[in-house]
């Protein structure tokens, strides 16, 4: 597993090796001790399965109370996925980083705890997977708005309109985001 810094220190993007021959491939999509050795030691609890539309987009989600961490990828088709470093008092607080991930380049992204993640579906369709690191708690969902003119989000969308679900229209700019909603 080859592990490649992004422009927000923590967040990770993660490359397999892939193993091929004429009846297909093998990799590792999740080794503990490889992670591990990789500086990722979390442990994860629960692992998600979404799928979408083309246009569909999704986030900019987190948790408050039982903040997860979150290791994407995809298994078909394509997305551009997002992390904004929510973290108040880090250095990197509003800043974002975008990879795209896909079932062709079998690429994943670590996020860590105190950021707000999200992606947009750029193929027919897209199967994402995600581990996290704490478990689902509704009472604990919040966001900030995906196309927060202030965080400048680069989305994809050209050719696109986004499909964005109520809930997540109408979370808040980060600036107007309450403080104590944020992670430390």
């Amino acid at each position: 597993m080859k592990a490649s810094p992004t422009a927000i220190p923590g967040v990770l993007l993660l490359e397999p090796k892939v193993w091929g021959d004429d009846r297909g491939s093998f990799f590792e999509c999740y080794r503990e001790d490889v992670f591990a050795g990789l500086g990722i030691r979390d442990r994860f609890v629960q692992e998600n399965h979404s799928s979408s539309r083309i246009g569909v987009l999704r986030g900019l989600h987190y948790q408050l109370g039982k903040p997860q961490a979150k290791l994407v990828r995809v298994i078909q088709g394509e997305i551009y996925d997002v992390a904004v470093d929510i973290r108040r008092g880090s250095p990197t607080y509003g800043k974002w980083m975008g990879e795209t991930l896909s079932a062709a380049n079998r690429k994943q992204i670590y996020i860590p705890v105190g950021f707000a993640h999200g992606f947009l579906v750029t193929s027919p369709v897209a199967e994402v997977i995600y581990k996290v690191t704490d478990f689902y708690a509704p009472k604990e969902e919040r966001g900030i708005l995906w196309n927060d003119p202030e965080l400048g989000v680069t989305w994809p969308v050209e050719g696109l309109t986004p499909i964005v679900n109520a809930r997540d229209a109408g979370f808040p700019r980060l600036s107007a985001a309450p403080r104590e909603q944020l992670p430390a």
